[in-house]
Protein backbone atom coordinates (compact mmCIF):
# COMPACT_ATOMS: atom_id res chain seq x y z
CA UNK A 1 0.00 0.00 0.00
CA UNK A 2 1.40 3.36 -1.06
CA UNK A 3 -0.05 6.81 -0.51
CA UNK A 4 -0.67 9.00 -3.54
CA UNK A 5 1.49 11.78 -2.07
CA UNK A 6 4.42 9.33 -1.69
CA UNK A 7 4.62 8.54 -5.42
CA UNK A 8 5.64 11.09 -8.08
CA UNK A 9 2.99 11.46 -10.81
CA UNK A 10 5.26 10.16 -13.60
CA UNK A 11 6.15 7.03 -11.61
CA UNK A 12 2.50 6.50 -10.70
CA UNK A 13 1.38 6.67 -14.34
CA UNK A 14 4.01 4.15 -15.42
CA UNK A 15 3.04 1.74 -12.62
CA UNK A 16 -0.63 1.97 -13.61
CA UNK A 17 0.16 1.43 -17.30
CA UNK A 18 2.37 -1.57 -16.53
CA UNK A 19 -0.33 -3.12 -14.33
CA UNK A 20 1.75 -2.91 -11.17
CA UNK A 21 -0.99 -0.84 -9.49
CA UNK A 22 -4.52 -2.14 -10.01
CA UNK A 23 -6.67 -0.74 -7.19
CA UNK A 24 -7.07 2.54 -5.38
CA UNK A 25 -8.47 3.22 -1.95
CA UNK A 26 -9.48 5.86 0.54
CA UNK A 27 -7.26 5.74 3.62
CA UNK A 28 -9.74 7.50 5.92
CA UNK A 29 -12.82 5.51 4.89
CA UNK A 30 -10.98 2.19 4.40
CA UNK A 31 -12.63 1.60 1.00
CA UNK A 32 -10.91 0.22 -2.12
CA UNK A 33 -12.06 0.07 -5.72
CA UNK A 34 -11.14 0.15 -9.37
CA UNK A 35 -8.93 2.92 -10.69
CA UNK A 36 -11.67 3.92 -13.16
CA UNK A 37 -14.28 4.48 -10.42
CA UNK A 38 -15.84 7.95 -10.59
CA UNK A 39 -16.19 8.02 -6.79
CA UNK A 40 -12.52 7.23 -6.35
CA UNK A 41 -11.46 9.89 -8.81
CA UNK A 42 -13.19 12.57 -6.70
CA UNK A 43 -11.36 11.79 -3.43
CA UNK A 44 -8.65 14.05 -2.08
CA UNK A 45 -5.11 13.18 -3.09
CA UNK A 46 -3.93 13.01 0.54
CA UNK A 47 -6.57 10.33 1.32
CA UNK A 48 -5.80 8.16 -1.74
CA UNK A 49 -3.73 4.97 -1.49
CA UNK A 50 -2.85 2.37 -4.11
CA UNK A 51 -2.76 -1.42 -3.97
CA UNK A 52 -1.00 -3.99 -6.11
CA UNK A 53 -3.83 -6.48 -5.66
CA UNK A 54 -7.26 -6.90 -4.16
CA UNK A 55 -5.73 -9.31 -1.65
CA UNK A 56 -3.45 -6.55 -0.37
CA UNK A 57 -6.45 -4.23 0.14
CA UNK A 58 -8.37 -6.89 2.06
CA UNK A 59 -5.32 -7.70 4.20
CA UNK A 60 -5.22 -4.03 5.21
CA UNK A 61 -8.91 -4.21 6.28
CA UNK A 62 -10.33 -2.19 3.38
CA UNK A 63 -13.83 -2.96 2.10
CA UNK A 64 -14.97 -3.04 -1.55
CA UNK A 65 -16.48 0.09 -3.08
CA UNK A 66 -20.27 -0.03 -3.34
CA UNK A 67 -20.17 1.96 -6.57
CA UNK A 68 -17.67 0.18 -8.83
CA UNK A 69 -17.60 -3.25 -7.15
CA UNK A 70 -21.28 -3.81 -6.39
CA UNK A 71 -21.23 -7.61 -6.27
CA UNK A 72 -18.18 -7.82 -4.01
CA UNK A 73 -19.60 -5.05 -1.83
CA UNK A 74 -22.87 -6.95 -1.36
CA UNK A 75 -20.96 -10.10 -0.44
CA UNK A 76 -18.87 -8.12 2.06
CA UNK A 77 -21.96 -6.44 3.55
CA UNK A 78 -23.77 -9.76 3.97
CA UNK A 79 -20.80 -11.15 5.91
CA UNK A 80 -20.97 -8.24 8.36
Amino acid sequence: MKGHTEIPDTVLRSKIRSGEIKFGGNHKLKIYGLLQCSSGKRMKKENRVFFISEKEALENNYRPCGHCMKVKYKLWRNKE
